[in-house]
């Protein structure tokens, strides 16, 4: 039977998606424009990386054609012919273009509702919502309280948070509610309080996530925003892969984000690195760990919150690189029926106006487990991973979803 990992390439989405319209995103396309960006010279950046997108093992499994089938459009750099893994892309169906969306439709449990969003005021949070807030959490005021971008909102107000003690309240495009805070000044563990707070007080508006954004530094001119962010994210819906796992007495380890977009709800293990290469560690340990018929659900969010937020070109192209030198070794970390699908939630490009995520469709690359290598096509929603995952390692069919395997 063996084991099932899956990992998320947390934005990196492949372009396409016929509804982008309808968010303002027609015609993004996270990695079709990254490739075209680097190949232009655009992607260059002294120290760090230079020239055409290099992405060789995904390549081999099939991620160019995988680009060209969503987009229509042939990517600079990409070779392979004749992958040596399953090969495709998912139209994700959920309302929303945000990572509980897109997690949450993967474990096979679209999301049919409408999360609720804040409106392009000033302020932008109800009234309510903040005196409540600022009652509770015992707080002497909040700062911004509008859309903003997170670093930028950082360096203007994190100096007069660290005198006044006011935390920094803002949203996005997406459903969320994001509290920043300094680490030192204000406190790690107050932070999540009254991050556990505002989950509450939003719970009824069906804000998807309260994010905290914990920094540190001295200044606006070295202000960091550290790898203590934590999300809270409204209860995921029933019937998800992770909950069939652990309804049938298997493992489930999950890694990095994993537990806080499933609001810890039969996530099993968690454990949380600091960086991409952290959380690839901690999977391939997993993978040495985990015993046959579990899952290993893995998240890689350095792509979207260090560069596809920051709209940073180069350094989104390195990430990839970097995870792509990765992936021998997490084969070679594999038992021989041991399945992988590695996918997306969501698109992030980095070349696209704003800093918000984009509505696109995401690679689905598989292999492993005595599959054999081939197009699995357009998946019409992206519940067809959990599908596929639960007919590998011996689970009932869900309700949503269609397995590629024969």
């Amino acid at each position: 039977m063996g084991r099932a990992i899956v990992i998320v390439l947390d934005s990196v989405g492949c372009g396409g998606a016929a509804d982008a319209g309808v968010y303002g995103d027609a015609g993004a396309d996270t990695l079709g424009h990254l490739a075209a960006a680097c190949a232009e010279g655009r992607g260059d950046r002294a120290g760090l990386r230079a020239g055409p997108l290099a992405l060789p093992h995904l390549d081999a499994l099939g991620l160019g054609l995988v680009m060209r089938a969503s987009s229509g459009c042939a990517a600079p750099g990409f070779t392979t012919t004749n992958p040596r893994g399953q090969w495709g892309y998912g139209v994700e169906t959920s309302n929303g273009k945000d990572t509980p969306s897109g997690h949450w439709e993967i474990a096979g449990t679209p999301v049919a509702f409408d999360w609720g969003y804040f409106p392009f005021t000033i302020p932008t949070f109800p009234l309510a919502l903040t005196d409540a807030l600022v009652a509770e959490a015992k707080l002497p005021g909040l700062l911004a309280n509008r859309h903003a971008s997170g670093m930028p909102i950082i360096v203007e107000l994190g100096e007069e948070h660290m005198r006044s003690g006011k935390p920094i309240c803002y949203t996005s495009v997406d459903s969320v509610f994001q509290i920043a805070a300094h680490e030192e000044t204000f406190g790690l563990e107050r932070l999540y309080e009254v991050c556990r707070i505002a989950r509450r007080l939003c719970d009824p508006l069906a804000i998807g996530r309260v994010i905290a954004r914990p920094f540190v530094g001295h200044s606006a001119a070295d202000f960091r925003r550290t790898a203590n962010r934590k999300d809270f994210s409204i209860p995921p819906l029933p019937g998800n892969l992770l909950a069939r796992c652990a309804a049938a007495g298997r493992a489930v380890v999950s890694v990095g984000k994993i537990g806080d977009i499933f609001a810890h709800s039969h996530t099993g293990r968690e454990i949380k690195g600091r960086s991409n290469d952290d959380n690839v560690d901690l999977a391939r340990r997993a993978l040495g760990e985990t015993a046959d018929g579990g899952l290993i659900f893995v998240n890689l969010v350095d792509f979207d919150t260090e560069y596809g937020h920051q709209r940073d070109v180069a350094g989104f192209a390195a990430c990839l690189e970097a995870f792509d030198a990765r992936l021998p070794a997490i084969e070679a970390a594999m038992r021989p029926d041991d399945f992988c699908v590695l996918t997306a939630d969501h698109g992030n490009d980095p070349t696209w106006r704003g800093n918000d995520h984009t509505r696109e469709h995401v690679p689905i690359l598989a292999f492993g487990g005595g599959v054999a290598p081939g197009p699995i096509g357009a998946r019409q929603s992206l519940a067809d991973i959990a599908a596929t995952v639960a007919q590998k390692l011996g689970l009932p069919a869900p309700a949503r979803g269609a397995s590629w395997l024969k």
